[in-house]
């Protein structure tokens, strides 16, 4: 990730866009989502993570929490629009795949889900 001058003041938010994700590895996406929230930030996937990387990430949070280091990770994954390829054709030619989703992944001790549905995520964060 490109280096990014921190602030005491506020939360930063990474953004990662499809582009970005489609030529890594799972572990390698992995890594580059847990390294980014160890530093305290908000990821944001553009097109989520497929469920077997959302799985072992899981797996290697766990693996990696520390009373006093790292609490762990909160995930969210919400719907977009329905009316992209998720018809059944769409589903059909193997396009409902990740890119059907948005995921927000933070430090669970600084991200809240206060309310989700498929047309409004509410989220409260807090810094540290």
């Amino acid at each position: 990730m490109p280096e990014v001058k921190k602030s005491d003041d506020g939360v930063q938010i990474d953004l990662i866009g499809g582009e970005r994700m489609s030529g890594k590895t799972s572990m390698e996406k992995i890594r580059m989502i847990l390294d980014s929230v160890h530093e305290g930030n908000i990821v944001i996937l553009e097109e989520g993570l497929a469920p077997d990387e959302e799985s072992k990430l899981i797996e290697v949070t766990m693996a990696e929490i520390s009373p006093d280091e790292f609490s762990g990770i909160e995930i969210e994954t919400y719907p977009r629009s329905k009316t992209s390829d998720s018809g059944f054709l769409g589903r059909l030619m193997g396009r409902e795949s990740t890119s059907s989703k948005l995921t927000v992944i933070g430090p669970a001790n600084q991200i809240e889900t206060l309310h989700k549905d498929e047309n409004l995520i509410s989220a409260l964060i807090s810094r540290k």
